[in-house]
């Protein structure tokens, strides 16, 4: 089991590699579950995640206290918005805009809900 617990670590890291030079792609998402496989299968690779001197620290408010900065909780919110929008410019069905925006609008309730961190 170690070993896909690894596997899933090294496909979420990678993914977060990607989003560092994709603006659109998150980062930290992916980094806290890279951190969360690697704890089951690879101590040290989650330690060097929780070390990093850019992406630690927000992987370790999230992981200690549940916390988000104000900028991603803007960022986050902004992005869900503008993605319902873009989905409804596009003209897609309206069932689809509003499943969408109710998803959208429970996660976002979350994430602003969630106490704020600064570095």
């Amino acid at each position: 089991m170690r070993r896909v617990w690894f596997a899933l670590g090294a496909l979420f890291l990678g993914l977060a590699i990607i989003g560092i030079a994709l603006p659109v792609m998150p980062t930290v998402p992916f980094l806290l579950v890279a951190a969360w496989a690697f704890a089951r299968s690879s101590p040290r690779l989650r330690q060097k995640i929780m070390d990093h001197p850019t992406y630690g620290p927000p992987v370790r408010a999230w992981q200690e206290r549940g916390a988000i900065s104000r900028p991603a909780k803007i960022w986050a919110l902004g992005a869900m918005t503008a993605g319902v929008v873009f989905t409804w410019w596009l003209g897609l069905p309206l069932w689809i805009v509003g499943g969408q925006a109710a998803v959208c609008t429970a996660v976002g309730i979350y994430v602003a809900s969630r106490p704020e961190v600064r570095y």
